[in-house]
């Protein structure tokens, strides 16, 4: 090819496209900017646009709002006027005479490669909220724009119908996050709180496991609440305490005792390192409360609870504070008994004797039947079968019982028959032999008064009025024979001595029969069919020649 046909060649400005020649004679002009050019700033102040940032041109450049998320919700009030910022050129001029420069995409650049580092080692990191949508939360972590779905947010459940008002409370917090998802190509950053913070609690865990020693007393919160019982938070580890270890009272509920949030003192009961449980107590943490109630108490004292729970071996008591005891089965009444609810029933207030106290279990032994006796003396009243029916006045006032009814008592039934006296006798003693021995030695020593057997047997049952006085007629010879036989005979003035010697020998057998019979009943071998009905017989069949009566004898069966 010839000199004079060849072409001259294209410079390579040419090739360029019409921006960046627009570009390159910019920066050929002196002191011009370029687009994407990253350069640094000072700040100047602030205007309604955003930051006004000094880049060394004869114009300032502004910084938008929009384009400083990465310092956070009100981010232009963490820069102050002089600080140094690195900025990137979106604009390098506009109308108004000024650039427009980003510090997010400044950012941006760095922030990917911490993304990306974050997401190979599971890193956990905090940032804070700048947004929120329908979906979830809005997160700017140095400059790059990222998500965190509302099934990745810890506090905020998806079926909770307050979730977006929940949302908005966590703009401008920071919060615990880790990375997830990361795709540059397509900008999509997708982080997660519920993962970072499982991580933080299993570190925390770890700690908490290897610092905590059975039988400690820990300060921890009520994290959740269910059916059999509680979860407390230690610091990073939760621990159960079961509805068993709640309190020392019976029959209540864990939600009707605690909330969400509660300070409680826990007590280590137990510490599986193997599987990572804690067990915990929350009543025995508190234990100087049942200690300094129990230390006033006394074997022996009479107390007074109220039924809380019947069991089939016997009822709960409850009795102040945080005390409870047991009334075993057999404590209850002096018959046996199939269950405790043929005696009392729950919410009853009963008298108890205190017979054992267990520090160390924490367990109280109480009977009502040992505690009758006394609590007849207080003013309580029993049934046959050991129920009490009736309480003092200030006993009614301490516990809220209703006022008596005086109306509506039944009045007390008197014994028709001998057997229906000793029964009823019977069942008001807790030793039935010496009740059945006492009512029979009173009905021998009546017996010549003419007195009926079943009259007084319930006397000395208290089950009849013992203000009626016997005959008189019939009780003073009986009191002269028994008494005076010797005062007879020195007084009576006969020519022959036939009369009284006659009547000695049949009065000293009566006294001798009534002595023995009075003995066989005192040791509980008399029958009501062996008793004599008539001291008459016992004048008639006497032998002739009885044994001269002792002064202890002749004194007792008087």
């Amino acid at each position: 090819m010839s000199a004079d046909t060849a072409q001259p060649t294209t410079p390579p400005e040419a090739e360029m496209d019409m921006g960046a020649l627009l570009d390159l004679e910019a920066s050929q002009a002196g002191g011009q900017l370029r687009r994407g050019e990253i350069i640094e700033g000072m700040v100047m102040g602030a205007s309604p646009d955003g930051l006004i940032v000094d880049v060394g041109t004869k114009t300032e450049a502004v910084i938008p709002q929009n384009e400083m998320l990465s310092l956070g919700v009100d981010g232009a009030s963490k820069l102050k006027t002089g600080d140094t910022v690195r900025v990137m050129v979106l604009q390098p001029s506009t109308a108004e005479g000024h650039a427009i420069v980003s510090l997010d995409r400044a950012r941006g650049e760095e922030g990917w490669e911490t993304l990306q580092r974050r997401f190979q080692t599971g890193e956990i990191f905090e940032a804070q909220v700048t947004g929120h949508n329908r979906g979830g939360l809005l997160v700017n972590v140095d400059g790059v724009n990222a998500f965190v779905p509302l099934s990745q947010v810890e506090s905020v459940r998806r079926d909770d119908p307050d979730a977006p008002a929940q949302l908005a409370n966590l703009v401008g917090q920071p919060i615990k996050l880790k990375v997830i998802e990361l795709n540059r190509k397509r900008n999509r950053v997708i982080l997660s709180e519920r993962a970072a913070m499982a991580e933080v609690r299993k570190e925390q865990k770890e700690r908490v496991l290897d610092e905590l020693q059975e039988g400690q007393i820990r300060t921890g919160r009520i994290s959740s609440i269910t059916d059999f019982g509680v979860f407390i938070d230690l610091g990073g580890a939760d621990g159960l305490a079961h509805m068993t270890e709640l309190t020392w009272e019976r029959g209540k509920k864990a939600r009707d005792l605690f909330q969400v949030g509660d300070e409680v003192q826990a007590y280590i009961l137990k510490i599986d390192r193997e599987n990572k449980k804690i067990s915990l107590s929350i009543k025995r943490a508190q234990p100087e409360r049942w200690d300094t109630t129990v230390d006033r108490f006394v074997i022996g004292q009479i107390l007074i609870g109220r039924i809380t729970k019947l069991m089939p071996f016997g009822a709960f008591v409850r009795l102040e504070g945080p005390v409870e005891g047991l009334i075993h089965i057999s404590e209850l009444s002096n018959r046996r008994i199939q269950h405790p609810k043929e005696i009392v029933k729950e919410g009853d207030v009963v008298p108890v004797k205190l017979v054992r106290i267990e520090k160390d279990r924490h367990r109280l032994g109480l009977s009502l039947r040992q505690a009758r006796n006394d609590a007849e003396a207080m003013g309580f009243l029993f049934d046959a079968n050991g129920s009490v029916i009736d309480y003092p006045d200030d006993v009614r006032e301490q516990f809220g019982l209703p006022p008596r009814d005086t109306t509506t008592q039944p009045p007390r039934r008197e014994p028709r028959t001998t057997q229906e006296a000793i029964e009823q006798a019977v069942s008001r003693d807790p030793e039935p032999i010496s009740a059945f021995a006492a009512a029979f030695a009173q009905a021998l020593e009546n017996a010549e008064a003419g007195n009926g057997l079943a009259d007084t047997v319930a006397q000395v049952a208290g089950l009849a009025p013992k203000d009626e006085p016997a005959p008189p007629a019939a009780e003073e010879p009986a009191s002269i024979t028994a008494e005076e036989p010797a005062s007879i005979t020195a007084e009576t003035e006969a020519p022959e001595n036939t009369g009284p010697a006659s009547e000695a020998p049949a009065t000293e057998p009566a006294q001798s029969g009534i002595t023995e019979q009075q003995n066989r009943v005192s040791t509980g071998a008399t029958t009501p069919d062996a008793m004599p009905q008539n001291t008459s017989e016992g004048t008639e069949t006497a032998p002739t020649q009885a044994p001269a009566a002792t002064e202890e004898e002749t004194a007792d069966g008087s």
